[in-house]
């Protein structure tokens, strides 16, 4: 793959990931749309995840955009079930895990939509 391609596709998605929006969501879809198997488009999204989120933690931390409270539970509930996840999806066909999150950008789409079509109506 060309090195530009790879340049844009992690420019797309380190903008998303330093957002706090999941740079995934649109990195494992660009990569796989220029020939990079689905595992290991999702291999590279969680090595690129790590810069991006020890770059952008401290931006959201000093701009007071980070919520405390329950993070000790939501961090080792993550970093279990992110374990258990991995183990899966090394047993799965790359089919089955594209056919998955291909399905999880669906329900994705889907819930920010209605939540669009929710915020008008109660603006009206």
């Amino acid at each position: 793959m060309a090195f530009l391609t790879l340049a844009l596709c992690g420019l797309a998605g380190g903008v998303l990931g330093g957002m706090g929006m999941g740079g995934g969501t649109v990195l494992i879809p660009l990569l796989t749309l220029f020939g990079v198997d689905q595992a290991a488009a999702q291999g590279i999204n969680l090595v690129s995840f790590l810069p991006m989120a020890a770059l952008a933690l401290p931006v959201h931390a000093k701009s007071g955009l980070l919520r405390w409270e329950g993070l000790v539970p939501l961090v080792l509930s993550a970093l279990a079930f992110s374990a258990l996840g991995s183990l899966l999806a090394a047993r799965l066909p790359s089919a089955l895990l594209e056919r998955g999150f291909g399905g999880f950008l669906i329900v994705l789409a889907l819930v920010r939509v209605r939540a669009v079509f929710r915020k008008k109506r109660m603006q009206v």
